[in-house]
This record gives structure tokens, C-alpha cells and sequence, in this order.
């Protein structure tokens, strides 16, 4: 491990807004009175990356609270720096394994997920790792409130057919759905957050897709 990575790995110990792994399942069920402080509504990244999307939710959404998660510390780091020097109080990061995030929220603690340009895992024998795979999203159910949205949004036309399809074999609420999401009527200032990954796509002329249902 790099000289760099080492020293994020260690700072983001000291962050008051990061909770690794054990630590954080301490606030099951207890997320908003125990770390925020309040009891506004959760809403979760997932596999939040460097955690763009949490900064600019949080920052455009004060009345409520949002955590990123991702088990990359070196780049949790980034956002969860950024909340530190920021002052973003409605802002946390959890480093954990998403396959284990039922041990960390109670029913009907989290009010929306975000699912932001995660690894779409395209060979077929990696299907239950996809973060749209029924099996996490009888996760989600857990602890998801009745009606909770889920946003799917990626660049990779795999994934989002992938979900387009589980959301109708399953027969679920299907709300928003665009494989043109920048020339679509859903575009608005909150999709017009942009991950680190993202703008890459972009550069390339890449479509981005966007995907929102409930369970």
C-alpha cells in the first residue's frame, strides 16, 4: 500500500464522521438521534466512492441526513474530508462490506438509497454481487421504510437492462427510467451531481442511465 493511501487510512480514523467496519453497528437503528443528533431522514449511498454524491446531496438537502458507504477507505477519504473541512453536519461515511449492511440499520430507519456508478459486475457468475441483485434488494427491504425510493444510476447499459428487467420480473413500483438521462425530463438539479467517475464517462461521450423504483 502506497505512502498516500497509508496516511488517508489513518486520518480517516480521526474523522468524527467516519464509522469503519464494528464501529458502526453500534447506531443500529439509532443513525439519526445517535451521530446526527436529531431525527431527520437517512438516505444512504452506496458504494459511494470518493462520495460526491453525498456531499452534494447533503449540502442541497440540510433537512436531512446522508451516510456514503464503500470499504475503500482511500477514497472515503475524500468526502468525508471534505464534510470535516465543510462543516456539513447532516454528513457521515460507514467503511463497510455492503453484503453485510443488514447488521447496520434497523427497520424502517432509511428513507432513500442511492446507487451511484457502482461495479456492475458483467460476467454472470458475479450476478449476486450487483448491487440490483434481488438478494440485496431483500436487503434493502429490511430497512428501507414502506415506498422508500431506490436510484439507480451508471453508465453501464448492462447493469441498468439488468434492473430494468428484476424491476418488472418482481413487480415493482418503477417511477423514473432513462438510458438518456441528460436529455431526459427526469434531468434536474439533483442528477446534475456528478461523481469523479462520472465526468471520465462524459469526457467519452458516454450515456448515463438512470433508474428509480421502490420495493
Amino acid at each position: 500500500m502506497g505512502k498516500d493511501k497509508l496516511r488517508k487510512f489513518s486520518e480517516i480514523d480521526t474523522f468524527p464522521n467516519v464509522y469503519q467496519l464494528e464501529a458502526g453497528k453500534e447506531l443500529k437503528g439509532n443513525w439519526a438521534s445517535g451521530h446526527f443528533k436529531n431525527d431527520n431522514p437517512i438516505v444512504l449511498e452506496l458504494a459511494c466512492g470518493k462520495g460526491e454524491y453525498s456531499v452534494g446531496l447533503a449540502k442541497m438537502f440540510p433537512e436531512k441526513n446522508f451516510i456514503g458507504i464503500d470499504l475503500k477507505g482511500n477514497r472515503i477519504w475524500r468526502g468525508a474530508r471534505t464534510g470535516v473541512d465543510e462543516g456539513i453536519a447532516n454528513l457521515a461515511f460507514l467503511r463497510i462490506q455492503i453484503e453485510d449492511i443488514v447488521e447496520y440499520f434497523g427497520e424502517n430507519e432509511v428513507e432513500e438509497i442511492w446507487i451511484t456508478f457502482p461495479d456492475p459486475q458483467p460476467q454472470d457468475s458475479r450476478e449476486k454481487k450487483r448491487l440490483t441483485f434481488p438478494g440485496f434488494l431483500n436487503k434493502y427491504k429490511t430497512f428501507l421504510k414502506p415506498g422508500g425510493k431506490i436510484n439507480l444510476k451508471t453508465d453501464n447499459d448492462g447493469l441498468y437492462l439488468y434492473t430494468v428487467e428484476k424491476v418488472e420480473e418482481l413487480g415493482l413500483n418503477c417511477y423514473k427510467k432513462t438510458d438518456q438521462l441528460y436529455t431526459s425530463e427526469f434531468y434536474d438539479a439533483v442528477l446534475s451531481i456528478k461523481t469523479h467517475y462520472e465526468r471520465i464517462y462524459l469526457k467519452h461521450d458516454k450515456n448515463i442511465n438512470y433508474i428509480q423504483f421502490s420495493l
